[in-house]
């Protein structure tokens, strides 16, 4: 009997554990299925909401849209209070507060959650600072030479489009890009190995034409 409810036990925290795991791979995959439309009507719906939400930025402040949200959500929350309030009083009714369950819900944030995302953000940071510290100190030129051909097309970008252009842009990209690449992935994984190709063609020309002393010493 023993044997048998410690069987039980085992078999029923693997299910627990084959639950979290598949419930951390589907959150991680909630990103990748929204971009992909995996689901029409929630892609739809956070590209809907994040367009507005960006064209509210392009036409009003950052403080405007973020009081008006704020306002939108206490106007909801106050209406269908005072309306609960209401049929309660005349049904006489005592179901209590209409939100007594979110009220008593905890959304604190957990320490050991928070120290995880700080290490997760610190580590990026950190190779975020290391990869510029290489650039800007020229520890390679050629990938010197790289950052400054992009930063210099990226004044002709900034010339012609604003930052919440650029971020409108790159959303609709976003949403758009990948469900093409997936129908067309082998034309498109052609033409990039072809550009790729080219790109390193000339990189390696470049480098042959660069002093002995500057040339780019990396190891595989």
């Amino acid at each position: 009997m023993d044997s048998m409810t410690q069987s039980s036990q085992i078999s029923s925290s693997h299910g627990f554990a084959d639950g979290q795991n598949a419930a951390a791979k589907e959150s991680k995959l909630s990103v990748k299925d929204l971009i992909h439309w995996r689901d029409p009507k929630k892609s739809g719906l956070a590209f809907g909401l994040s367009m507005l939400l960006l064209l509210s930025l392009a036409a009003f402040s950052v403080i405007s849209v973020a009081s008006y949200l704020l306002l939108a959500l206490l106007c909801v929350t106050i209406t269908f209070r005072i309306y609960k309030s209401v049929i309660q009083a005349v049904q006489k009714s005592s179901d209590g507060h209409p939100f007594k369950s979110l009220i008593e819900k905890d959304v604190s944030i957990p320490p050991e959650t928070f120290r995880k995302h700080v290490d997760c953000g610190l580590s990026y940071i950190n190779r975020a600072l290391k990869q510029m510290s290489r650039l800007f100190l020229v520890e390679d030129l050629v990938d010197s030479l790289k950052l400054a051909v992009i930063m210099w097309l990226f004044t002709y970008v900034g010339a012609v489009f604003n930052g919440i252009t650029i971020l409108i842009l790159a959303n609709i990209l976003l949403f758009a890009v990948p469900p093409v690449y997936e129908k067309n992935k082998t034309q498109i994984d052609k033409y990039m190995d072809l550009v790729r190709t080219q790109v390193n063609t000339t990189m390696a020309k470049l480098q042959e034409k660069l002093p002995g002393a500057v040339k780019s010493n990396k190891t595989e």
